[in-house]
């Protein structure tokens, strides 16, 4: 029996009267499709950046028959979740963790709306933990981190409740902060709805990570501090004397939640998403580098390329951190085209990209590895994290070696300082991070500087000069608030943001759910045109 739905324009974008009553698999039904997919076609979505925000919006519009077409300056697809050849091997640029596919999760939803199978195997771990002759295998059931900290059980439950309510909320797009009357409706009825649900998550909505551990006892504790500001600063970017506790219950979840390895390295998920945009109508434009928008008043109506092509755009969506979308309207901005409000980045990274002899981890199997300094501050070479591709992955090494990627989170301005005082200083600096960085390193894998057969190192400045991102910075932004938050509007009515810098945030099951909420927005009040 045909199933029965009641449609109204104002709320799906379905049909252009009155509420109607159809049947799905009805000739009438079919009609009317037909005509919004023909309807859609005439609507021209532009998408600035081929990163996973971009790419996720541009799929799930095309998908709904919208015309999409993505801009892209690179050869290829993910900026910062992206996978480049060099020298004979594959090397993820940024992100190397594969997370948000388990059952249900952001990456396993998207795979099965636009019909992509992931190219994921489950790793029995997410990462091990490092600090000193401490190791800490972060398995799915944490017993290790029960083991080590065995007073911290009572902590480790609570924050498994919690994230498993925001697992959910995530599942439903939550429209935070609000982008309209519309959102405000949604947002006021949903949390009207789960009202008894969220009851447990209030008490940390202005609290501190560390204030939550101290309701505990943990504050204390240096070593599990150190182990939880270790975890916080590669998921929220800042750590638990300053991240928002509930932020927290939910990066604290990523390894319980199960990291997967992408077959050819993160970059599969880019180029997989890539493809289904193809699939479904659009094109991505590679080596087309967006350097202007034109609007006027409110509305955007056209991009401009580097080539000085230009796309006319009746929806400009931008995968770009705000800096960098401010400077495409020029050195005269207008006020209205500045996004002030929301949360500054404050990291960047300093990436090494090594090809190792597959001996190098004889005696230690891994795949990522976070390697702690004993002492002092986290990042510059403090801290590390380390990703070794998978021993039968040959699409990412030649025979006999591994694709490593070994970061730290870093400061943008002494780079480029440094840049800017000539090339001897930016590349004494390089040198010297790299030799802090390898010296870690050589701690707990001996002998590895002789078997290392390609070294290259990305820093700030590359990161600005690939991604386009203003002082490289990366990440996303230090998620100490859940208010001093950015949505995707802006001050122009067709122009919209994603990436790591919109709320929730960074991670790739953050950037999607945020841009599964900006596709959703664009359907809602432009599906209909």
């Amino acid at each position: 029996m045909a199933r029965r739905f009641w449609r109204w324009t104002n709320e799906r974008g379905f049909f252009d009267g009155s509420c109607m009553l159809v049947s799905e698999g009805d000739e009438c039904f079919d009609e009317h499709v037909s005509s919004l997919q023909l309807k859609r076609k005439g609507v021209k979505v532009v998408v600035i950046g081929a990163g996973i925000g971009g790419l996720t919006v541009a799929a799930l519009l095309a998908r709904k028959g919208f015309n999409v077409s993505v801009l892209e300056s690179q050869p290829y697809p993910g900026g910062c979740a992206a996978t480049f050849e060099h020298n004979g091997y594959r090397f993820d640029a940024g992100a190397t963790v594969g997370c948000g596919f388990h059952k249900k999760g952001p990456l396993d939803l998207l795979g099965e709306e636009l019909g992509i199978s992931w190219p994921i195997m489950s790793c029995p771990a997410a990462w091990d933990f490092i600090h000193g002759d401490r190791i800490i295998h972060l398995s799915h059931s944490r017993q290790e981190i029960l083991r080590e900290f065995p007073g911290s059980i009572s902590f480790w439950e609570e924050q498994d409740r919690l994230a498993s309510l925001l697992w959910s909320l995530a599942a439903e797009a939550l429209p935070w902060p609000p982008s309209g009357m519309d959102e405000l409706g949604a947002l006021f009825r949903k949390t009207l709805r789960k009202a008894p649900v969220l009851s447990p998550m209030l008490p940390l909505v202005n609290k501190t990570a560390l204030q939550w551990l101290a309701s505990y006892g943990l504050d204390t504790d240096s070593d599990f501090v150190r182990f939880i500001d270790a975890q916080l600063l590669i998921s929220v970017q800042t750590t638990a004397q300053y991240a928002n506790a509930v932020n927290a219950a939910i990066a604290l979840d990523l390894p319980s939640k199960g990291t997967h390895r992408l077959t050819g390295g993160i970059g599969s998920v880019a180029e997989k998403l890539a493809a289904a945009v193809d699939d479904y109508g659009g094109r991505v434009m590679y080596g087309a580098s967006a350097q202007s928008i034109q609007y006027k008043r409110r509305r955007v109506f056209s991009v401009k390329t580097s080539d000085e092509t230009c796309y006319p755009a009746d929806i400009v969506v931008a995968n770009l951190t705000p800096d960098s979308f401010s400077c495409l309207f020029g050195e005269n901005t207008y006020p209205e085209a500045g996004i002030k409000k929301g949360p500054v980045p404050e990291w960047s990274a300093f990436v090494l990209y090594l090809g190792i002899e597959e001996s190098a981890f004889s005696e230690r199997p891994v795949s990522h590895v976070q390697i702690v300094g004993k002492s002092g501050d986290l990042g510059e070479g403090n801290s590390l994290f380390v990703s070794v591709s998978p021993s039968d992955d040959s699409l990412r090494a030649p025979e006999g070696f591994r694709a490593v990627s070994v970061s730290t989170h870093t400061r943008p301005d002494r780079w480029f300082e440094a840049k800017s005082f000539g090339k001897e200083a930016y590349g004494e600096l390089k040198d010297s991070y790299t030799n802090k960085v390898m010296l870690l390193l050589a701690k707990h894998f001996h002998g590895i500087e002789q078997k290392i057969s390609t070294l290259s190192a990305a820093t700030p400045v590359t990161w600005e000069r690939y991604t386009g991102r203003r002082q490289g910075y990366v990440g996303g932004y230090p998620q100490k608030s859940l208010f001093n938050v950015r949505g995707p509007g802006t001050p122009f009515k067709n122009l919209f943001l994603t990436g790591d810098s919109v709320f929730p945030g960074q991670s790739l099951p953050g950037v999607v759910t945020g841009a599964r909420r900006v596709a959703e927005l664009v359907e809602r009040r432009f599906g209909s045109l």
